[in-house]
């Protein structure tokens, strides 16, 4: 159970707020069906109810249970063995060139709208985003080529509130059929011009879905089912600077897609920003951008801190990492030794080696420098499994078959 007490960090998690909170909140809010999914995998992650193993270390005889993990990609703990896998396979396509990290990032009025939509505002996002990088990359003025991009969806501020951006990673140049071209040193596009474009693709994709009577008007946004009113904040949002942001990343293009990885499984709050929960309210630390990144403690009731949570859980099924262009997974098998093939005609440069296929536990062990199959106790044996534990619901399906 969550402690009242408030110790430096972890003293309470996630799991923790949704059994203690977790059921009054959804006795008085309605929850779609993947948020009820979340809170209960959430709640059982790494418990009794998930089932798992009885381990034995035949050194000195400890025996360790361990349960299993619940998988829900919104559950702070279980991304740490999928981000690591992801890594490994995308600094396998790492190309050896300069890349550039750009977020492109939506106004605040959308949020609500987005709220209600989803799927199709966000589905929007990735459009608009990669039609700016497309479209300035095919200009012959600038490029004339095409691009790659791999773009991650992220929806929350440290505060837990709506902030919907993407961290997209460019490839600096573009490719066509005979050549490589690489972009000027250090320069990708000018933002302004990535932000216009952006800004206007979003805004015509937005108003086509309108019109095609794609999007739910109701709750607190049932006034945009009136065409006056919707078009007014469409005029007021092509009148607004969007916000796009492009740099360099440090280290290359391995930190390119090491600084990525922390956003692709990110959840909305990790277990160790949790202070506290106890007497109705939930304390967590925030990073404060607008204060010169200063750490804060912010304090909410549990009903906020869980609403704030559950809007971040996305549509089931839908895709928060996508890959644009040449390095489409359509694409990349054939583009990316092209465009290795290229640069080495030119700069006689090397690719970067893949590395063999290895297993979960080497993969933790060469990434974290944690032995998962060594005994926790005397450090010397490995574990081996003696005995599995069956889930709640393994256990209910026996009993209904015993009956039967």
């Amino acid at each position: 159970m969550c402690k009242s007490t408030s110790r430096a960090k972890g003293s309470a998690e996630l799991a923790d707020i949704f059994n203690l909170y977790g059921d009054s909140y959804i006795e008085q809010n309605k929850l779609s069906l993947v948020q009820h999914k979340a809170v209960n995998a959430i709640r059982n992650c790494r418990t009794a109810a998930l089932g798992g193993n009885v381990q034995r270390c035949p050194c000195c005889g400890a025996e360790i249970i361990s349960y299993n993990s619940c998988r829900n990609r919104h559950c702070p703990k279980c991304q740490a063995l999928a981000k690591a896998k992801w890594l490994e396979a995308r600094q396998a396509e790492l190309l050896p060139i300069e890349y550039f990290h750009v977020v492109f990032t939506i106004p605040h009025e959308l949020n609500f709208i987005a709220g209600y939509n989803q799927d199709l505002i966000y589905n929007i996002l990735f459009k608009a985003a990669w039609t700016a990088i497309k479209t300035l990359g095919l200009d012959k003025k600038r490029l004339g080529g095409f691009m790659g991009m791999l773009a991650a969806l992220h929806t929350w501020g440290q505060n837990l509130l709506q902030h919907i951006h993407l961290h997209c990673i460019i490839p600096g140049g573009a490719l066509n059929d005979t050549r490589w071209i690489s972009c000027k040193p250090g320069f990708l596009f000018p933002v302004r011009v990535i932000s216009k474009i952006f800004r206007a693709t979003f805004v015509s994709l937005l108003r086509q879905a309108y019109q095609n009577n794609e999007l739910k008007m109701q709750g607190v946004i049932a006034n945009f089912a009136d065409p006056k009113i919707f078009f007014n904040l469409l005029d007021q949002l092509m009148e607004k600077d969007w916000c796009v942001h492009s740099k360099k990343p440090f280290n290359g293009a391995k930190g390119a897609v090491d600084y990525l990885a922390k956003y692709v499984y990110k959840t909305a709050i990790s277990n160790n920003r949790i202070l506290s929960c106890s007497d109705g309210k939930v304390s967590f630390n925030w990073r404060d951008y607008s204060d010169h990144n200063k750490t804060k403690t912010m304090t909410i009731t549990a009903d906020e801190f869980i609403r704030r949570f559950l809007t971040h859980i996305l549509p089931d099924g839908f895709m928060r990492i996508r890959s644009f262009g040449f390095l489409a997974n359509s694409c990349k098998a054939k583009s990316i030794p092209q465009v290795i093939n290229l640069l080495n005609q030119n700069n006689n440069v090397q690719s970067t080696p893949v590395r063999k296929r290895e297993s979960a536990a080497e993969l933790m062990l060469r990434l974290t420098g944690v032995d998962i199959s060594l005994c926790p106790k005397c450090k010397v044996g490995r574990l081996q499994n003696i005995k599995t534990i069956p889930s709640f619901t393994q256990l209910k399906q026996n009993k209904y078959q015993d009956t039967s």
